[in-house]
């Protein structure tokens, strides 16, 4: 169970003009879990030859299995004979790329594997076929991708967030203690294989003409890198916040800041000329411009960038001459514009040891908390699938790999509970499937608030621990990890939408034991419903909060964790204070705030952002369950009409909605019930 049980050449015939297109492939087929009477199976095609658009792979099952579900592909058959076809995103199959597709089956007399596949009707060899004479001149084939192996065995990777790059006296200056081999160590034990060390050097660079990097600088991040190539790391290291910190005046004074990028390049490429080739150079972190006269100057100006940095690597000598090396687009934005631009770069390089980086954090109301975006909803998801797709088709499908130098949510800024907990596990679950469905090398952005650099432990287990099963399989999730019941009204049954991912719905637990399907539960379809009886025992004494966890367990990835949460509608108090110190005492009663919308008497949208009635979680309102306050910040106040009533309503996760009035004269603020 859970091992893969055959892997299969096969031929891939592409479409060709003049010459015939070369073909070839692998196809690997796993059964990932089998259990009585079914099971699930992966299936992952990799095509050797031309590149194709279109594909049907056929096999035949030994033993009778049918198939009862499938995803990333459409599955019908014929008795034995089985046929997978492409669906829409995944129809291109670029050269030494891959596809993967999975199913659930069913199974009585056994689960042999298929002993052969063809695909798009030619029987499976393994191998690149020689053109006879007939066919013309023997086609090349294409280059073997080794930029794409490597980038792929960087999978998956971590940042040293707020260490060299920060931009005080040293990498202290932020708050982290200086960097050990234990703390490298300690992340290379959690499965990272790569990790981006973001360095600044602005702050440590003599003045012109030679802008010399202090030596004791250089010598540290040179330490730094070495031990965590002793540890077997990829390691990428960059030009960080230089970006905005002194780049950004290129359109004003573009002499000055390329002669300056380039003496960085010019002295980190000598110190590393002879480094391994794991170690991975980044031209720049976040390229922006400012004061330039619009996107056609920027992208020359980055372009310019890029060049220069690529000139000078390649001209040290030594492993620089082939080093992988990595290119943003503008901002690391993935918007198409964007990527074009970049794509234009590569294009005129030529060079098969570039790498494209972008960063995703997400669709914007939603990592922020902003505007409503309480939860990873269809607009959120199509806008990581979006990203993802656009990437690979413009650098991927050609063959060029991508690695997402810095992936999380935005709100972790402030604080990491600025997304609702199974909200923000959803959008981990679907980033990692993703990054593996597209083939794409993603890097943790972590600056400290993740991984302890002293006590090298986690601060959110549940979380690392959904980060780290997407890196091989998915994880069902469902619509919420909150049940909510009122304490002030009888308990009934509730019903919660199981997202399976393409697994397989097993069990509800609780702790060690099952609970009871029929009895404790029922499930129609995606449907979960628990009942009045059970949530009546779950909740026992109906003390505020959380009363029971449950795990929703499927046949892959992580459980699902569902609170049983016992509220009553919070109750606010009255309030006086300034615009600087200003919160609302607050009853909790077992709810949580989601968001918090802020209005004038005649409708419009009071305070930052008044784009939207929702304000944004932390940096204008913040609960403090501890305390029993909700803080209205300076920030909010700071864009508040003087002595124009605010309409505040306060949404709570159990579906409680608060009325509450605020007014700001000069730097006092009143807040009241009615």
């Amino acid at each position: 169970m859970g091992s893969a049980v055959a892997l299969l050449g096969g031929l891939f015939v592409g479409a060709a003009t003049g010459a015939a297109a070369a073909a070839g492939c692998r196809v690997a087929y796993a059964v990932q879990s089998q259990w009585s009477g079914g099971f699930t199976a992966n299936v992952t095609v990799t095509n050797l030859g031309d590149p194709i658009n279109g594909w049907r792979l056929g096999w035949a099952f030994p033993s009778g299995q049918t198939v009862t579900q499938a995803w990333n592909a459409t599955i019908t058959a014929s008795g034995a004979q089985v046929t997978a076809a492409n669906v829409g995103y995944n129809a291109a199959i670029a050269t030494n790329a891959s596809t993967s597709f999975g199913f659930n089956g069913a199974w009585t007399g056994g689960n042999a594997a298929p002993t052969a596949f063809t695909l798009n009707g030619t029987a499976c060899t393994g191998s690149v076929p020689t053109p006879t004479p007939t066919t013309g001149q023997p086609s090349t084939p294409p280059p073997t991708g080794n930029a794409m192996a490597e980038v792929a065995a960087m999978q998956p990777g971590w940042n040293l967030g707020n260490s060299l790059d920060a931009t005080g006296a040293d990498e202290t200056s932020w708050g982290n203690p200086r960097v050990t081999e234990a703390l490298l160590e300690g992340v290379r034990a959690q499965g990272f294989k790569s990790i981006r060390i973001p360095v600044t050097w602005g702050q440590h660079q003599g003045a012109a003409p030679n802008y010399a990097i202090e030596a004791a600088y250089l010598n540290r991040v040179k330490e730094v890198v070495d031990w965590a190539l002793a540890d077997g790391f990829y390691v990428m290291i960059n030009v960080h916040h230089d970006s905005w910190q002194w780049m950004a005046a290129m359109p004003g004074d573009r002499a000055t800041v390329l002669a300056r990028y380039n003496a960085i390049w010019t002295q980190v490429a000598a110190a590393f000329r002879g480094s391994s080739a794991k170690l991975v150079f980044e031209s720049v972190n976040e390229p922006q411009f400012t004061g330039s006269s619009g996107d056609a100057q920027n992208a020359t100006l980055l372009g310019e960038l890029n060049t220069s940095f690529r000139t000078i690597v390649r001209n040290s000598g030594g492993g620089n001459a082939t080093r992988l090396l990595v290119l943003p687009t503008l901002h690391t934005s993935a918007d198409q514009a964007r990527l074009d631009e970049l794509a234009a770069t590569f294009t005129a390089m030529n060079d098969p040891n570039l790498i494209a980086t972008v960063h995703y954090y997400g669709y914007w109301p939603f990592s922020v908390n902003i505007a409503g975006g309480t939860h990873f909803d269809a607009t959120a998801q199509k806008d990581l699938t979006d990203t993802f797709d656009r990437v690979y088709n413009t650098f991927l499908a050609r063959g060029i790999p991508v690695i997402i130098g810095e992936y999380g949510l935005l709100g972790f800024d402030r604080h990491t509970g600025t997304i609702e907990q199974g909200e923000k596990l959803k959008f981990f679950e679907l980033f990692g499937y993703q990054a593996r469905a597209k083939r794409v090398t993603t890097m943790l952005w972590d600056n400290g608030q993740h991984f302890g650099r002293t006590s090298l432990q986690w601060s959110d287990p549940e979380l690392i621990a959904a980060i780290r099963s997407s890196w091989t399989t998915r994880s069902g999730t469902a619509s919420t990890d909150q049940i909510f019941n009122a304490k002030a009204s009888a308990i009934t049954s509730k019903t919660i939408t199981l997202n399976p991912n393409g697994a397989t719905f097993r069990a509800l637990r609780q702790g060690s034991t099952d609970l009871v399907r029929g009895t404790d539960y029922t499930l129609s379809g995606d449907q979960l419903t628990l009942t009045a009886a059970a949530l009546t025992r779950l909740t026992g004494s109906r003390a505020y909060g959380v009363n029971a966890v449950l795990s929703a367990r499927f046949s892959t990835g992580v459980p699902w964790r569902i609170n049983i949460i016992t509220y009553d509608v919070p109750v606010l108090q009255n309030a006086t204070g300034t615009t600087s110190s200003f919160a609302v005492t607050t009853a909790f009663r077992g709810d949580q705030l989601a968001t918090m919308e802020a209005n004038y008497a005649d409708g419009s949208n009071a305070g930052p952002q008044n784009w939207t009635p929702y304000k944004e979680f932390d940096r204008t309102f913040a609960p403090n369950y501890s305390a029993g306050t909700i803080t209205l910040t300076a920030d909010f106040f700071a864009e508040v009409n003087d002595n124009a009533r605010v309409t505040l309503k306060f949404h709570f996760w159990s579906g409680a909605v608060l009325t509450y009035y605020v007014t700001r004269s000069g730097g006092n603020v009143t807040g009241s019930l009615t």
